[in-house]
């Protein structure tokens, strides 16, 4: 058994540590960070096209790239923000202009647009997607498919005012 006692130098110094602890969280506000704004990816901008056109779909369809796009801090749906799409695929190559397309965001800050099958270019199956409206700071990504037989991408936007 232990013998456990409490002098009055350990108490003090247990004491004092509990106490400037404590007191810090109510001594000094909680500050929240916040959702931090996307950075651009490298390779990102390859092929853009600055103005694609908004469409409805690109080509014949069957892939969806999907996502989001919120604002930094609050992390608040951004509505109407246009997003361009654009990727090597089973209709064309990514520099070609029939495989670029625009779609604009909903009232939740979610982007859909149906395109061709991407197919890999440089050994990887990925999609190129470009904020460029001009309200927050423009970022490109380059997101890579886990498959080449995969039928939907996903990528998500955080976008800090310009």
């Amino acid at each position: 058994m232990t013998d456990v006692r409490l002098d009055r130098r350990r108490l003090i110094a247990v004491g004092g540590c509990a106490l400037a602890s404590g007191m810090a969280g109510l001594v000094l506000p909680v500050r929240a960070t916040g959702l931090a704004p996307t950075p651009s990816m490298a390779g990102g901008a390859n092929n853009y096209r600055p103005g694609a056109p908004i469409v409805e779909r690109i080509g014949g369809g069957g892939f969806w790239m999907t996502g989001t796009v919120r604002r930094a801090g609050d992390g608040a749906p951004l509505a109407g923000q246009r997003i361009q799409i654009w990727a090597h695929t089973t209709e064309g190559y990514e520099s070609d202009q029939r495989s670029h397309g625009a779609t604009l965001t909903d009232a939740n800050g979610v982007f859909r647009l149906e395109m061709p099958q991407i197919v890999p270019a440089f050994g990887q199956p990925h999609g190129h997607l470009a904020y460029d409206g001009g309200t927050y700071r423009t970022v490109f990504l380059r997101p890579v498919m886990p498959s080449s037989k995969d039928k939907r991408l996903e990528a998500h936007f955080v976008l800090e005012p310009v």
